[in-house]
């Protein structure tokens, strides 16, 4: 950050809330780190991939390291790079030019006081533009209450700012580059917590503001169809990969249900970080639908990358407007979830979940493969949705505070769920665990007889996705079968379903696979209100970061 105000010198200052990825959490190993003899500051955020050679060789310089970590590798070899070339300037970008791996950078110096260099690669980086004050930031909110226009800044480039001064260079040849400024259209009071006691709960209870949000402009009333222009130049694939990471890929396993069934289209949900290492077998009609809330996810943007290399088309299904996915990918649609600030990720997974049925609905409707009355009823569904939620909310929390303290001593949990309720028992599972740090497990109901079965005793409870649909019946034996064996039972279902479990959780039903809309929330409310009652830092849960930009 730099400022300016009348009547003070310029006020530069960089600092990083981090989690450790080299050394412990300890001071030693916090940022700034310092480099030389103190003559520079910087910090970072990524991986510096081939520090310990770096080190190696800045050792034998006789360079001396106080901390573990692959930072202050850096910090060292920018003060290096000073005695090879002939300004701050020239050091920074030398030292970085040597630097493999990931990074967003930023550098003081004494020598130069009132600037701040910073540059990225292959993590996120946005230069904000104030009056009298300019900023570097990993994420927008950051700088938000101080100005909503930005540059967007790209892989190998530098931007050298002080209080009344910014330019962006290329990391290469130091040759100035040509950005434009944008303007945020959301504002601070949408990244504050606005009276939730967290930015999690108050994500939950935006969510049906967030379908409306994401319906608007996509559906032509009149003649009830699907208005995608973003995918109107493009041909309907032949076969789909969807390609996320955590809740993303969870969204994309939901959407591969509706893809199938309406459009006819298969489709393979991918988990980035194995799909960028396979030998993937990529057909010349193969689509690649990539999905990355921050659209600067490390794995998934590497293999957006590695698909478009094989020739295939690329589609970026993201919410931060100028990320690196959207800037890559050959359309993109955008959630407009707005800002979401809690790690643990809710709201964006239901704006993902709305453009996958729209998509979904779109190919079918360029296919001529669904009937008229479906396509009524489907979208008469979605259109309904957000009263629906908002009604339904305040009672699933309520629900929630109830169940919590029966479960709140069990150290694992089974989800279970079958068909569109597979990825979501996934998801119940994941976000029990990122935020109450209860182990627990999502599973096909299923599968569970092959093997896990074996671990139910009563001490493990069971949250069972239990929706009234075709496969109800099937889900209700899986629940039987968890009973037979003593173990505690909560059924998320759907009213006039017959079940008989420890605790039934009857929720409204919507049109077909839409109820999963409903059950959602329901379990991040039940994750929520088991965090906050075992006293656990919600939004910032112990070794997570929002954007996962390193691998």
């Amino acid at each position: 950050m730099l400022s300016h105000h009348p009547n003070t010198v310029a006020l530069n200052a960089i600092g990083h809330t981090r989690w450790a990825t080299h050394g412990v959490p300890a001071e030693r190993n916090a940022h700034p780190q310092i480099g030389g003899n103190g003559e520079l500051a910087i910090v970072h955020n990524g991986i510096i991939e081939n520090f310990q050679e770096l080190k190696k060789s800045l050792l034998a310089k006789g360079y001396v390291f106080r901390s573990e970590t692959d930072t202050e590798v850096l910090a060292h070899l920018i003060a290096e790079g000073r005695k090879h070339t002939g300004s701050l300037l020239e050091a920074f970008a030398w030292a970085l030019r040597q630097a493999h791996g990931a990074y967003a950078v930023a550098m003081l110096c004494p020598e130069e006081p009132g600037t701040i260099l910073a540059a990225r690669m292959a993590a996120p980086m946005i230069l904000g533009i104030g009056v009298g004050e300019h900023f570097v930031a990993s994420d927008i909110p950051a700088f938000l209450p101080y100005t909503r226009d930005v540059v967007f800044l790209q892989d190998g480039e530098i931007v050298r700012i002080t209080d009344h001064s910014w330019e962006v260079l290329a990391l290469d040849t130091l040759n100035p580059v040509q950005k434009s400024i944008q303007t945020i259209q959301w504002d601070m009071q949408s990244a504050r917590k606005g009276g939730y006691k967290h930015f999690m709960l108050k994500e939950i209870f935006e969510q049906p503001q967030v379908i409306t949000d994401c319906l608007t402009g996509r559906i032509d009333e009149e003649h009830e169809r699907i208005l995608l222009p973003e995918l109107d130049s493009l041909p309907v694939p032949a076969r789909l990969h969807i390609i996320a990471c955590g809740t993303s890929y969870h969204a994309g396993m939901w959407g591969q249900h509706l893809f199938e069934d309406w459009a006819r289209i298969p489709v393979i949900p991918e988990i980035a970080s194995e799909f960028r290492y396979r030998n993937v077998i990529l057909e010349p009609d193969d689509m690649v639908l990539v999905i990355s809330q921050s659209g600067e996810t490390a794995d998934t943007l590497a293999a957006l990358r590695l698909a478009r290399e094989r020739g295939c088309l690329a589609i970026g299904l993201c919410n931060v407007v100028g990320s690196s996915i959207p800037r890559e990918a050959n359309a993109v649609i955008y959630t407009q979830a707005g800002p979401e600030i809690s790690v643990a990720s809710t709201k964006a997974m239901c704006s993902q979940m709305v453009i996958l049925s729209l998509m979904a609905l779109y190919y079918a409707q360029r296919k001529r493969l669904l009937d008229p009355q479906t396509r009524h009823e489907a979208l008469k569904a979605l259109k309904a949705l957000p009263d629906q939620l908002a009604l339904s909310l305040p009672s699933m929390r309520e629900t929630a505070q109830k169940l919590i303290q029966p479960y709140s001593a069990a150290r694992s949990f089974f989800y279970l769920g079958r068909g569109h309720a597979f990825p979501l028992a996934l998801e119940g599972a994941l976000k029990l665990k990122e935020i109450s740090y209860i182990h627990a497990e999502g599973y096909a109901s299923g599968e569970m007889k092959h093997g896990p079965i074996a671990l139910i005793d009563p001490e493990f409870p069971t949250f069972a996705i239990a929706l009234d649909d075709a496969l109800f019946p099937k889900v209700k034996s899986n629940i039987v079968e968890v009973q037979a064996r003593r173990g505690p039972v909560i059924a998320l279902t759907n009213p006039g379903t017959e079940l008989h479990v420890d605790h039934l959780w009857t929720i409204p039903a919507a049109w077909g696979p839409f109820s999963a809309f409903l059950a959602l929330p329901a379990m991040q409310l039940f994750s929520y209100e088991m965090a906050d009652y075992l006293g656990k830092d919600v939004d910032q849960p112990r070794n997570l970061a929002k954007s996962v930009t390193v691998e």
